[in-house]
């Protein structure tokens, strides 16, 4: 028998002194980051859903019971966080000190017997299970936060919220962490909100990403497709990306559009609906999609469109690529590659070197993203989970 899979749908509006809080969204079974700078509301949208904050008016439901319902004509609604009983792992942990492991995992369900036992299973799901007497002090901060999660886990919620849960740990046991979590989303069926403003660790666990900025969602979607295809230029310059150019659109023919860039003729995929010839539009290219040309060799399809000459100004190593930049007029081009890449072609600083990139690596990001809005389950205030 298939397991039903949980459903959350968030619809909620709170004014604070630094921003309104204006939230909509639908979370089923999936790993969705919530990203964005700090101060962005993505704290207080997981305090919310916990029952920690008390929003202005909206509605949040999971699957058939409702948490918070505050609109005109239908019934108020607040159920406490202890009936909620949604799973909460806290930046710092928020583990009690003065108990063993075993008994902060089986704090939520009255550290009986049976508890207990629930308890010391969870610990040996997240391999703690020798640690079980040991008090926080005496565990690794990676330990420390497997114990949260396992506390988490221990209210048997379908949704665990993260709140950078992971942001004071070394890269190693972030990413032994991030793995542990997508196991446990997919073993459990669980809906996951994760928020970071990092957005490696968004890449590391994100099925789907929403960015937040002021208090509202930009953009939400796939990790993919956001990144591919931001809504707007506030979501490209959130996300990082480099290479922005502004251009004058000068033809469009069918699926393909030139932009006059400083001078320079850019070919690109044409977006639907197509811009005006005359308008002026932003695009970016992903860095990894711009090739260096070997002088000596015969051109390749990456490489026979949008070819530029520039000079090299700066060379620096990263975690996985190699990154480059190309000082193209009076615009500054990063270009990233495998270290193994290009070992035939001088790229010192200062070498005047040709890049190109292909039309479809030109992405035209609109003027305004729009979001589809989410329809509300039909609800009841109470269910058989929360009897």
């Amino acid at each position: 028998m298939t397991r039903k899979q949980p459903q959350l749908y968030v619809d909620i509006r709170r004014r604070f002194p630094h921003l309104t809080l204006a939230i909509q969204l639908q979370v089923g079974a999936e790993i969705l980051v919530l990203f964005g700078p700090s101060g962005a509301g993505k704290t207080q949208t997981l305090q919310a859903i916990a029952g920690l904050m008390t929003p202005d008016e909206g509605q949040i439901i999971l699957d058939q019971t409702i948490f918070f319902q505050r609109r005109p004509g239908l019934a108020s609604i607040n159920l406490p966080p202890r009936r909620r009983r949604v799973g909460y792992v806290f930046q710092h942990y928020a583990l009690f000190p003065h108990m063993t492991a075993l008994e902060n995992v089986a704090f939520p369900t009255g550290n009986d017997a049976q508890g207990r036992r629930q308890a010391y299973e969870l610990l040996e799901r997240m391999n703690l299970a020798h640690l079980a007497h040991r008090k926080p002090h005496e565990l690794s901060g990676g330990q420390q936060q497997r114990v949260a999660i396992a506390r988490a886990l221990a209210t048997e919620s379908p949704i665990l919220l993260l709140d950078e849960a992971f942001s004071a740990l070394d890269q190693p046991v972030r990413d032994q962490l991030h793995a542990d979590l997508r196991t446990l989303q997919a073993e459990r069926g669980l809906i996951v909100i994760y928020v970071t403003h990092n957005l490696d660790d968004a890449f590391a666990v994100g099925q789907r990403i929403a960015i937040l900025r002021e208090g509202q969602i930009e953009q939400i979607g796939t990790l993919d497709a956001v990144c591919r295809f931001p809504a707007n230029t506030r979501v490209a310059r959130m996300l990082g990306l480099s290479n922005m150019i502004k251009g004058q659109v000068v033809a469009v023919e069918l699926n393909r559009l030139w932009l006059d860039w400083n001078g320079v003729r850019i070919e690109a995929t044409c977006p639907s609906p197509a811009p005006t010839v005359g308008s002026q539009v932003t695009a970016f290219v992903r860095s990894e999609e711009i090739r260096l040309v070997y002088p000596d060799r015969p051109m390749t399809r990456f490489v026979d469109h949008n070819l530029l000459s520039g000079r090299i100004v700066e060379r620096r190593p990263g975690r996985r690529l190699y990154h480059v930049w190309v000082e193209v007029g009076t615009t500054m081009i990063e270009i990233a590659h495998p270290y193994t890449a290009y070992t035939g072609l001088d790229t010192s600083i200062g070498q005047i070197v040709q890049i190109g990139f292909r039309p479809e690596s030109v992405v035209i990001i609109p003027e305004a993203g729009r979001l589809i809005t989410t329809q509300p389950p039909v609800a009841q205030p109470i269910s058989e989970y929360h009897r």
